[in-house]
């Protein structure tokens, strides 16, 4: 059996009939995507992962340099999209592994990054009145409201790419 994550769940209660889960689970060691639903009260086997918090370091061509900051031990990842948008120099993550091979990593929930370039807001621009796209200091793009500008730091939700307030 394949090791996958959900990244979309939505539950489903028909007016008329059971329960069910509808998700899109991702596959750890292909990248792919496939959905999938499940009843209401389905068991579902829990792989055996271990996490390890490490240190991203710094980045050597195309791989992710992560330090174990107690045995100063490197770990080296290709670059994943999933996860390496808001990883920042000296960010502490949670690195997973399975069955002795490393599978991924997991960021915290929130970060606080710069934004480095987006339009500039207009006077009156109030928190309810709209979103303009942001470039972030780790070359991601996200929505933020139109009051915010070139310089400031905002927090950002890791699962959902969206704003989440100034910093």
């Amino acid at each position: 059996m394949a090791l996958k994550r959900w990244t979309e769940f939505l539950h489903v209660k028909p007016g008329k009939g059971a329960a069910f889960v509808r998700t899109k689970l991702k596959n750890y060691i292909t990248g792919g995507t496939v959905e999938k639903t499940f009843r209401a009260g389905e068991k579902v086997q829990q792989a055996n992962l271990n996490r390890t918090t490490k240190q991203y370091t710094y980045m050597d061509g195309d791989q992710y340099v992560f330090m174990d900051m107690t045995t100063y031990e490197e770990t080296r990842l290709p670059k994943d999209d999933a996860w390496a948008k808001y990883l920042k120099e000296g960010m502490e993550c949670e690195v997973l592994v399975w069955n002795d091979k490393v599978i991924g990593v997991d960021l915290p929930k929130t970060v606080v990054l710069e934004v480095v370039e987006t339009d500039p807001g207009l006077r009156g621009d109030t928190q309810s009145g709209g979103s303009k796209p942001a470039t972030l200091e780790t070359g991601a793009v996200i929505q933020v409201p139109l009051f915010i500008n070139i310089g400031e730091k905002i927090k950002i939700d890791t699962r959902s790419d969206q704003y989440l307030s100034r910093d």
